[in-house]
């Protein structure tokens, strides 16, 4: 007897390019039958007119602060709701926790909402041994991030993250000082680039030639927090030539014009505004007194200096150029999701379903199955997950099934907590996790160790 019979649906077959309408069996986590099933089934899920897609796998995101916010998921439950199966977390240089705690963490809790991979954070560790923000590490220091990084991959991370910007004393020959001493060339290294807007394609350029020198998987993160502000074309166009002759590097995008990070980091140095060619009003406060309230100048000093750590949202995109990341041939779709005790910026809740809805549906950017591929397939693909990002029989039964006709973000600039439309199931490791924006399961996930 199956554990799981889902009839009626279509689902992605990346290889011949086409939706097939089949029956799709599950059982002990796996899709063991694909066809015309006759099999009993101790559930029956009728996806009629419904798509039967891989579990979204979101390859940029910051996961869970158990040290600040206690034992309790938050982002992954965001995450379930709006179809993720599997996350990417340790970016932008940024990573809460040791791993062990962090999956120490996970086994205490009888598992996750999802399925969690991890970087190593390298900011989070320079700020921990006192490495000043502007300056470069010494020698004594680096040898003992290095130390860490090893430490660190031995307990399963899949890779390194750099967040540049955030520690401008970093320079490329100190990352290099790091990743020199690794001969896997199949490590992830994801980077949170040097400056955005005018600077873009300097910043770009040095990440190319990190990957050059590294020779290992370099994923350039969130491109259009760097280049949608009037450098995107030129981006991409610079980006997809360099993945032409280096394959190994790739991008991630997430479909919103206005980032997210803390209002005390580096980003808002001197003469940001001036660059982006914005005033204080773009600036959204997430949390506080001050929740939802667009900055002055005033307010704007005044939490970067009492609430450094404190979220903002900076609208300073251009919606076309968000369009034109998303819609290049290249690249995957990636959340950045970040929250601060359940705040921030609604990409933690809504990117998969805004991508689906407004990009495919409302706007016709990008096809179905291309936005699908990007959010499952290639992702899985970059991170060596052969059973995930497919169906096939064999794969892990890791499945979201939403409506193409209806299914849209809830979540907004203003309200995290309203869910999305559309989708109806989600499916974790063989197991029904979410239905209809209800958690039924929040524990069928499990740490992967690289």
């Amino acid at each position: 007897m199956l554990d799981i019979l889902i009839t009626g649906g279509k689902y992605p077959d990346y290889k011949k390019g086409i939706f097939i309408q089949k029956d799709i069996g599950i059982k002990d986590g796996k899709v063991v039958e694909i066809g015309n099933i006759t099999m009993p089934a101790k559930k029956i899920i009728n996806a009629e007119k419904k798509v039967v897609s891989p579990g979204f796998i979101d390859i940029h995101m910051h996961e869970e602060n158990f040290l600040l916010e206690g034992q309790r998921y938050i982002i992954a439950e965001m995450m379930l709701k709006m179809g993720v199966t599997t996350c990417l977390g340790g970016n932008c240089g940024v990573q809460y926790q040791d791993l062990d705690l962090f999956k120490n963490t996970i086994t205490k809790l009888g598992g996750a909402p999802i399925n969690y991979l991890m970087l190593v954070g390298y900011n989070s560790y320079r700020n921990k041994i006192g490495v000043n923000t502007y300056a470069k590490a010494n020698k004594a220091q680096q040898q003992k991030l290095l130390e860490i990084m090893k430490r660190e991959l031995k307990e399963g991370a899949y890779g390194f993250s750099f967040g540049i910007e955030y520690d401008p004393g970093m320079d490329t020959d100190e990352i290099m000082n790091i990743l020199a001493n690794f001969d896997d060339k199949n490590l992830l290294v994801s980077a949170h680039y040097r400056s955005d807007s005018k600077k873009a394609i300097a910043a770009i350029k040095e990440m190319i030639t990190i990957a050059d020198r590294s020779e290992m998987k370099f994923q350039i993160s969130h491109l259009s927090s760097c280049s949608a502000m009037g450098q995107m074309k030129e981006a991409l166009d610079l980006i997809n030539q360099e993945i032409q002759r280096n394959p190994k590097i790739s991008y991630d995008t997430y479909p919103y014009c206005a980032f997210s990070t803390e209002i005390g980091s580096t980003v808002f140095d001197e003469g940001c505004f001036e660059t982006w060619e914005k005033a204080y009003d773009s600036i959204l406060i997430t949390d506080g007194e001050y929740k939802n309230k667009y900055c002055d100048k005033n307010l704007f000093e005044k939490i970067r200096k009492e609430s450094p750590e404190m979220l903002v949202v900076a609208f300073v995109m251009n919606e076309d150029e968000i369009a034109q990341a998303i819609a290049n041939p290249y690249g995957m779709i990636a959340s950045d999701g970040i929250i601060s005790h359940g705040n921030g910026h609604p990409r933690a809740a809504g990117t998969f379903p805004r991508v689906l809805g407004k990009y495919v549906r409302e706007d016709n950017v990008i096809s179905l199955l291309e936005a699908l591929r990007k959010m499952t397939l290639e992702p899985a693909k970059r991170l060596g997950l052969d059973n995930k990002g497919q169906i096939a029989c064999g794969c892990d039964a890791d499945i979201t099934v939403f409506d193409p006709q209806t299914i849209k973000d809830g979540a907004d600039f203003f309200d995290l907590n309203i869910p999305p439309v559309g989708i109806d199931c989600v499916i974790v490791n063989g197991k029904i996790a979410a239905e209809s924006n209800k958690l039924i399961n929040g524990r069928a996930g499990r740490f992967i160790s690289y």
